[in-house]
């Protein structure tokens, strides 16, 4: 039973994280643009990015966690 405990914290974990570096950026990504919209194709390829990283060290958690607690 700690076991499923342990993973479940561990995947809510993996799940907030990214999900506030995506609020964040969503955020800032937008009043950028409010207050420079002529900056738009520089800030997108910016807020892409962050996004791209902040999915990919999400994958890179949830595979991780998902071999630590594998069956043997």
């Amino acid at each position: 039973m700690s076991r499923n405990i342990a993973l479940t914290i561990i995947f809510i974990i993996c799940i907030l994280g990214p999900s506030g570096v995506f609020a964040a950026t969503g955020f800032s990504s937008i009043q950028a643009l409010g207050r420079n919209p002529s900056a738009a194709p520089k800030i997108m390829s910016a807020m892409t990015l962050c996004l791209l990283f902040t999915e990919s060290v999400a994958i890179v958690a949830f595979l991780i966690a998902w071999q630590l607690f594998a069956p043997n």
